[in-house]
């Protein structure tokens, strides 16, 4: 095994970086921005709305309000905290590409071709579970609030997904690669992390704090992707598929977000079977179907080798 590996995403411009501590500045300078980003929300706030709010759900404060609308106060904040993410690689004198790939620039098709794989197996989940079971589901599609939603999702949910993306898969991932000369240590910690952060989520109210093993796990399946492939490209694709096709697909009342869906869920929630075919089907396959098509080799070294400052810089 050698001992500097070359091109290794955790890696680049490590002897470049700052101090840890600056990336606990630069994630409190992102959450600052979201704020910022959230500021619009309050125009839309009243003594009668807040008194109408369900306390285990803050955003049924907007209830009032148009469902696109909602959705886009929603999502502007992720794309005011994604400007703040690039006031934050300022800040570090990183260009974005460093945060995204081990490569010399970024794959744009393989970004491309998670987002494919992503949303066909999402449409055929989806599928199947109407096909399956049309009892616990209603066709709630209108023509022109779905367009409209079509068109604030495909603008601004990868600005939302993409954020996650660069920030934990990213810029904390290897932050925390160079505080702790590991790679195993920061996809935990970048995963707990991302987890921890839907705990006000109201899917919690519906389904217990299990969910945060989905969210968690979720996020140690895109760490393991990038890790393996040396990039957030897969991860990145992977996000924002998963996210734009859930919007456009289904919607029920008790999620975070609330869209003018072709499908409304009207079941009873409940953790299973759901999160196994997750983790036993769904992200099985799409290892498999990445690694096959990348030829991923040496996994244990990805995964679990040290990591050492001398390493090649891009």
């Amino acid at each position: 095994m050698e001992r500097n590996s070359i091109n290794k995403f955790l890696e680049v411009d490590i002897n470049k970086r700052l101090p840890f501590a600056w990336y606990l500045l630069g994630s409190m300078i992102v959450i600052t921005f979201s704020f910022v980003g959230q500021v619009p929300m309050l125009f839309f706030i009243s003594e009668e709305s807040t008194a109408m709010m369900d306390p285990k759900n803050p955003m049924s404060m907007f209830n009032h309000l148009d469902k696109n609308l909602t959705l886009f106060l929603l999502l502007f904040s992720f794309f005011i905290a994604f400007l703040g993410f690039l006031f934050v690689l300022n800040i570090h004198k990183q260009s974005i590409r460093s945060v995204t790939t081990s490569r010399k620039k970024i794959d744009f098709r393989r970004v491309t071709f998670a987002f494919t794989l992503c949303s066909i197996i999402s449409v055929l989940l989806v599928g199947t579970g109407y096909l399956l079971a049309p009892e616990d589901y209603e066709i709630t599609f209108q023509l022109k609030p779905f367009m409209i939603l079509l068109v604030i999702s495909v603008i601004f949910i990868p600005f939302q997904a993409g954020l996650e993306e660069f920030l934990f898969r990213g810029y904390l991932m290897q932050g925390f690669a160079k505080l702790t000369k590991t790679r195993w240590l920061p996809l935990i910690l970048t995963s707990l992390i991302f987890g921890s952060l839907h705990i006000f989520n109201p899917e919690i109210d519906k389904l217990g704090f299990g969910v945060l093993i989905f969210y968690v796990g979720s996020g140690l399946f895109f760490g393991l992707i990038t890790l393996l492939d040396e990039g957030i490209e897969l991860a990145l694709g992977y996000h924002i598929a998963n996210n734009l096709i859930i919007a456009l697909l289904v919607t029920s009342d008790w999620t975070a977000l609330q869209t003018y869906s072709v499908l409304k869920s009207i079941s009873e929630p409940s953790l299973m079977p759901d999160i196994l075919i997750v983790f036993l089907v769904l992200y099985p396959f799409s290892l498999l179907v990445f690694a096959k098509k990348y030829g991923w080799s040496n996994w244990k070294h990805k995964l679990t080798a040290r990591i050492y400052e001398s390493s090649t810089e891009l």
